[in-house]
């Protein structure tokens, strides 16, 4: 095979049509160039956004949360314009693939409906920001922080560093517990019960001492003590502080139950057992002649 014609069989089979769109034809050569192009963006959208997080946000004082969403945001529109530039630069008219396109959405979107709607909650999950990453959220019984936020799911490491994908569309769809939307402080409720024979200003000194001496607990608001209920055995208390950070809760709980517990031995306070009052009937002996007799 000579060289001219060597030339013209990979001239024929780079230009073979495949299909046609809107008049178009769609070559070996146009889908090489058009996935050459798309590539290219997507390449690029990655070297963007890591220039953009090392050299531009991490000298902006804003949460890591709209940090990431300004990266994902910027890698989508970086995307979608690669894919625009490709398909103009292929000669393919978008008014055209519109068409096509919202044909064929009609057939596929009852087969894809669980993505369509975890991609648009996932949109809305950026846009929006009802969580972000870094906060701690509870789903359920799962407590945990949002590490990602991508197209069709979101990642969550739980407190014992299990992580969870969770479709985007439970976030829309079902109630979620958002431990650092908006202020971040958070009230804690310590309750607690203590013995009727107990002093109740010894009680509700203990209780406030045990606040003020955690440096976790904020100064202002000022920690409130109350009793809650007269119980069966006991005064229900209930110690109501204020932290700082949300994600030390659990921890924060913890050490005032702990130090109540300390406190209370300390100052004679009882923390009463549940009480039960068991009532006992003595048998009634009949003589054994009396019902032999019967």
């Amino acid at each position: 095979m000579s060289g001219n014609e060597f030339y013209e069989l990979v001239h024929r089979l780079f230009n073979v049509t495949f299909f046609t769109i809107n008049q178009t034809p769609v070559t070996f050569t146009s889908l090489v160039i058009f996935l050459a192009i798309f590539l290219s963006f997507i390449i690029f959208s990655k070297i963007f956004t890591r220039i953009l997080r090392n050299r531009i946000l991490s000298h902006v004082h804003i949460d890591e949360g709209t940090k990431y969403n300004l990266e994902r945001i910027t890698r989508y529109l970086i995307g979608i314009t690669g894919a625009v530039v490709a398909f103009q630069f292929i000669g393919i008219n978008l008014s055209g693939l519109a068409v096509i396109f919202g044909l064929l959405s009609v057939g596929v979107g009852f087969g894809l409906q669980n993505v369509t709607s975890n991609f648009v909650s996932g949109l809305i999950l950026l846009f929006e920001k009802p969580i972000k990453v870094g906060d701690r959220i509870s789903v359920g019984n799962t407590e945990g922080d949002v590490v990602a936020i991508n197209m069709r799911s979101t990642t969550i490491s739980t407190i014992d560093n299990i992580a969870i994908i969770v479709p985007n569309a439970d976030f829309i769809s079902q109630s979620v517990i958002n431990w650092s939307y908006g202020d971040m402080k958070l009230r804690l409720n310590i309750l607690v019960g203590v013995s009727y024979s107990s002093d109740l200003d010894v009680v509700l000194r203990c209780l406030k001492e045990v606040a003020l001496e955690n440096e976790d607990v904020l100064r202002s608001p000022e920690p409130v003590v109350n009793l809650v209920e007269f119980g069966n055995s006991s005064w229900n208390m209930a110690l109501r502080c204020w932290i700082a950070d949300p994600k030390k809760h659990p921890v924060i709980s913890s050490d005032l139950n702990c130090a109540i517990v300390r406190k209370f031995r300390e100052n004679n306070v009882e923390i009463p057992f549940p009480q039960r009052d068991l009532h006992i009937r003595s048998s009634i002996s009949v003589p054994v002649k009396d019902v032999l007799n019967d």
